[in-house]
């Protein structure tokens, strides 16, 4: 069964020109708009949702003929803190046959299905909240060894950081040096970045269109990753210690920008103090804060790491010291004067879960609370990411974790879809190289995965194209241009994009330790003088995440728009954001490809397209009730939709 072209589908997502006012409280009445196309014969349509697990559903009808087709409406109250919905569209056979289109159909978030689906895919309406200021945030991810060194920080003759009280487990390097990138010495390279380091370049992140700043952890630990803590109640003196983390967080506030900080909920390190007193007495506290199976040797850890014991959250004692309430860690830090502004929270997917025992969503919603009690408190909402490598959706119920680093839904798509034929990297977490697949496949995940989560879920996750964990993509695309793509992509997709540290310069990374190769920081001061490429930097990949970002910043339909797919094929992605303030058509495109002319007639309002933006080998020629776009090699093109006015 065959169905029309995108443009020519009935349309609804979750942004604001379709769901204008979402739910705040149980009872709330929400009107939700179905587009219809003109020239499909929809003769009737319904919103089914589901109410204390029992299907309602509601009539819709047309409301408002505008050029394009029309508007029908129909409104719903909500009764449960989430509560999903989907649309069925009947067509009278006979015409339905004539325009080619299903006589019978679903549209949920997944798109429009001419067959009965389960509801995984529905829309969602909820009450829970999630801060608002995150849908217009742009990330800036820091590994704080690797970014910069504070002035006068002293070094040796060789560069090296010299350090007065030098951990064991530390090997001082010169910034110069590139990192091994396998081995336990990966912990051991000491770059000696510092957080003091961070505030002097802060000019830099801002002039990227970067309003929030997110640290991996600063706690000390048994290795320069930190994710092994042996502490969570004070900042590494390597990296300047508590007032230096308070100088940052002041500096971030006083330009406007935020402060995320990094914490392992999953985990803490051998050396932790914690863990010491559990293996040092039995009857201790915080011997019940670990898995022990033969004391004190015998214990749980982190995919069978020795040097990370796993921590157990059945205990009460734990719970309330890591999370629970304003005495906890997690509030300490969100409190005066440090005042972040929110947790990553590291190996989320794993946390509370062993065996016969799964507490995820019951820390989820115990951290939450406290973020919940603090933003009452101090009139500060703030942020609860999770990471997650694989498929977060089953985590992301709405009252825990606000959102995740979006790899399943964003960061492997686009790789597939963007990785250079015959790469030989690895394929996140699997034992193989990544694949490249046509546009079709980055399309399905783009719908079919990230329908999965609630749009507030969608607009507080992290959408990153890779990170301090990952190869970079520069690396993996294998060329410039393809790597402006995906900036380009991360730019238009609903999510807060994130960059990692060096991705504005093309950095490059065959491995997540590769990929945390220290700033070149000489460099770019070298390249931003001449305005010519260094070793390290490429200015025309900087230029081109200023401009994105930019325009991210400028048009608040790449911010909080909804998202409607309307061309794809194997090399080229054309997508709408939807907003009362103008939508805004993206196109990508990963190599040559035939010129496509979308005739937008059939969307509402038959809008006009103005270029705001072509980078690459892409054209875009904008004529009354059309675009044709052009494609000579990778590149891409924003559009502002302009309606008549009436």
């Amino acid at each position: 069964m065959t169905l029309p072209p995108l443009l020519q589908q009935p349309h609804h997502d979750s942004g604001p020109v379709h769901v204008p006012q979402p739910p705040r409280h149980l009872g709330d009445e929400v009107l939700l708009r179905l587009w219809v196309p003109e020239g499909y014969p929809l003769s009737a349509a319904a919103v089914r949702t589901v109410v204390d697990g029992e299907i309602s559903s509601r009539v819709l009808g047309p409301v408002e003929q505008v050029p394009g087709g029309a508007w029908w409406e129909a409104r719903l109250t909500l009764h449960n803190p989430v509560q999903p919905y989907r649309f069925v569209l009947s067509c009278d056979p006979q015409e339905a046959a004539r325009a080619d289109v299903p006589a019978y159909a679903w549209l949920t978030a997944a798109g429009l299905v001419p067959w009965d689906v389960s509801d995984a895919r529905d829309f969602r309406l909820t009450i829970h909240e999630h801060p608002e200021w995150v849908a217009d945030a742009v990330v800036y991810q820091i590994f704080p060894d690797r970014f910069a060194r504070s002035t006068g920080a002293p070094v040796d003759p060789d560069g090296r950081p010299q350090v007065e009280d030098l951990p064991e487990w530390a090997e001082p390097r010169a910034w110069h040096e590139e990192p091994a990138v396998r081995g336990d010495i990966t912990g051991r390279q000491l770059y000696g970045g510092d957080l003091d380091g961070i505030i002097e370049h802060l000019d830099h992140v801002a002039s990227l269109g970067a309003d929030t700043v997110y640290l991996t952890p600063i706690f000390p630990a048994g290795s320069v990753h930190r994710y092994d803590a042996t502490t969570f109640d004070r900042v590494d003196p390597l990296l300047g210690g508590d007032e230096a983390l308070v100088r940052l967080s002041r500096a971030l506030h006083e330009r406007g920008m935020r402060l995320i900080l990094d914490l392992t909920t999953n985990h803490t390190g051998a050396g932790h103090e914690w863990f010491r007193t559990a293996q040092a007495d039995p009857a201790s506290v915080e011997a019940g804060f670990y898995l022990f199976t033969h004391h004190p040797d015998g214990y749980a850890s982190w995919l069978d790491v020795p040097s990370l014991p796993k921590l157990d959250h059945r205990s009460a004692p734990l719970r309330a010291r890591m999370y629970e309430g304003p005495g906890s860690v997690v509030a300490r830090w969100l409190d005066a004067p440090v005042e972040a502004d929110g947790w990553r929270i590291d190996v989320a997917n794993m946390t509370g879960r062993h065996g016969a025992v799964d507490l995820a969503h019951e820390v989820a919603r115990s951290v939450r609370r406290t973020l919940d009690e603090t933003a009452r408190r101090t009139g500060r909402p703030t942020w609860l990411v999770a990471e997650h490598g694989h498929d977060a959706t089953g985590d992301l119920v709405g009252d825990g974790w606000h959102g995740t680093m979006n790899y399943a839904g964003i960061t492997r798509p686009l790789w597939t879809w963007l990785a250079a034929d015959g790469s030989d990297l690895n394929w996140l977490g699997l034992p193989m190289s990544v694949p490249r697949l046509p546009g079709q496949a980055l399309a399905h995940t783009l719908s079919e995965y990230n329908a999965e989560l609630s749009w507030p879920a969608r607009l507080c996750s992290q959408n990153l194209l890779s990170s301090h964990d990952t190869p970079r993509l520069r690396t993996l695309a294998g060329d410039r241009e393809v790597h402006h793509v995906g900036l380009t992509a991360l730019a238009a997709l609903p999510g807060a994009p994130t960059l990692f540290a060096g991705e504005e310069l093309g950095a490059e990374g065959t491995t997540g330790e590769h990929s945390r190769t220290p700033m070149p920081w000489s460099a770019l001061a070298a390249a931003e003088r001449t305005g010519r490429d260094t070793p390290g930097v490429d200015t025309g990949t900087l230029a081109h995440t200023r401009t994105m970002l930019g325009l991210r910043r400028q048009l608040p339909a790449l911010r909080r728009g909804g998202l409607r797919l309307i061309h794809v094929e194997e090399d080229a992605v054309t997508l709408l954001r939807t907003h009362p303030e103008g939508d805004v058509l993206v196109h990508l495109a990963r190599a040559a490809h035939t010129a496509v002319t979308l005739e937008l007639s059939a969307l509402p309002g038959a809008p006009s397209a103005r270029l705001l933006h072509a980078h690459g080998a892409v054209t875009a020629d904008p004529v009354s009730g059309s675009v044709t776009l052009r494609a000579g090699g990778p590149g891409g093109a924003v559009l502002c939709l302009e309606r008549p006015l009436p």
